[in-house]
């Protein structure tokens, strides 16, 4: 089917991991010798959301709270570590109380306690995990360790029964990657960012655009002033180039499309007589533009992703699954790019929910749900464990996939 073999190093290399199975929720271990589920209170800081939540074994969400940062930022142009910091340890006693209050749920109640612990910002996510080790060590709690990638990529299988592996996608403000899901804590990499992520690019090209000075956006995030905003516009005025059109792998770069697009916003300046600061009569037409560009970049690393997938067996032949998270996954247009290549290649796409796509207490529960299922990651209440800023999500392939060198089809993304 696919004029590309699979290599036989790479084979092998598979073959290691068979002893993580691909069974689903029939082979996790039962809850336990007690009638009632057990309860997990997920904390969130990893940037700059403050989030809390307690969950039920079952998926049942019994309580969650949430801080945003949102407006504090937007006033600074952006995040602040320091000023995230301070901001987390005012609200983070309060976010945790409120979810145990609307819970119903005493501390000892609770079978585990699971934070974010790594990728995200350090000041951030030292606030988060000196409170929950204080927490659980003093309610004497287990604590479970959550990558927020993780999180992210398993947040749909509390939604409905989604069956590893499967593959995703997680975008956001901080990371984009592409990642086979083989199990709870069994990952395959495909494809990561190379500078900056797609959520960040569009905060930056909002800011450069000003558009907290437009009418419609001043109480929006960059991203989504750009989504707004491009539904009005003309994505065919500015052709802007797809970044990494001659790199045959799953990586991402939007650096380079960043700055064609301040290359033309400085040039619409010009022509137009008006300071840095100013808005463009074609806001609209650039948003329209960035973020078509974004979206097709976003496909066509996932549409070679999928054929990779499918070259070396790493997907099911029955009801393959795509699924899409993170923030960037709350945006219409891209979802529609990416749900074009999901049909084109015969897989389900599944996202979930806007409210679920973007940092919360939920999904981190739910990893801790996960792991504590399957006895994974649960450790001592009394243990010493640092955060990690940044941290890699399960095993890397991306060379292997740069080696494969698939040329993608070309697809026609007309979305309206």
């Amino acid at each position: 089917m696919f004029p590309y073999k699979a290599n036989r190093p790479l084979q092998r290399l598979l073959l290691a991991f068979k002893r993580h199975q691909y069974g689903d929720t029939a082979k996790r271990k039962s809850s336990s010798s007690s009638s009632s589920p057990r309860l997990v209170l997920g904390i969130e800081t990893s940037c700059d959301d403050t989030g809390a939540a307690v969950l039920s074994e079952t998926g049942a969400i019994l309580g969650e709270s949430l801080h945003s940062q949102k407006e504090v930022h937007l006033r600074t142009g952006g995040i602040i570590p320091t000023v995230a910091k301070q901001l987390h340890m005012e609200h983070i006693e309060s976010v945790v109380q409120e979810a145990l209050d609307q819970s119903g749920v005493d501390p000892a109640q609770l079978s585990a306690v699971a934070t974010t612990i790594k990728p995200g910002l350090a000041l951030s996510l030292g606030v988060g995990l000196e409170f929950s080790l204080s927490f659980v060590k003093r309610h004497s709690t287990p604590f479970i360790p959550i990558h927020h990638m993780e999180a992210h990529a398993l947040t749909v299988r509390m939604l409905q029964p989604v069956s590893f592996p499967f593959l995703v996608l997680l975008v956001s403000g901080g990371h984009s990657l592409l990642a086979v899901a083989r199990g709870v804590d069994n990952f395959l990499q495909l494809g990561h960012s190379l500078d900056e992520a797609p959520g960040e690019t569009l905060d930056k090209v909002a800011r450069r655009l000003s558009l907290i000075k437009h009418p419609r956006c001043s109480t929006l995030s960059g991203g989504q002033a750009i989504e707004l905003l491009a539904k009005d516009g003309d994505r065919m005025k500015f052709p802007f180039r797809t970044p990494m059109g001659q790199m045959y792998d799953c990586c991402f770069s939007f650096s380079g499309l960043r700055n064609q697009v301040n290359m033309t916003i400085e040039k619409k300046e010009a022509e137009e007589g008006i300071e840095h600061g100013t808005l463009l009569s074609c806001v609209n037409d650039i948003a329209a533009a960035t973020q078509h560009t974004v979206a097709c970049h976003l496909a066509k690393r996932t549409h070679r992703a999928i054929l990779f997938c499918k070259a070396n067996g790493l997907l099911p032949s029955l009801t393959p699954t795509l699924v899409v998270s993170g923030g960037v996954a709350s945006n219409q247009y891209i979802r529609k790019a990416l749900g074009i290549i999901a049909e084109a290649t015969g897989l389900r796409l599944l996202c979930p929910p806007a409210k679920f796509c973007t940092d919360n207490g939920v999904m981190i529960a739910w990893n801790g749900v996960e792991r504590l299922r399957e006895g994974k990651g649960v450790l001592h209440p009394n243990v010493e464990i640092s955060y990690e800023p940044k941290a890699p999500l399960g095993v890397d392939l991306t060379s292997q996939v740069k080696a494969a060198a698939i040329r993608v089809p070309s697809i026609r993304m007309n979305i309206s």
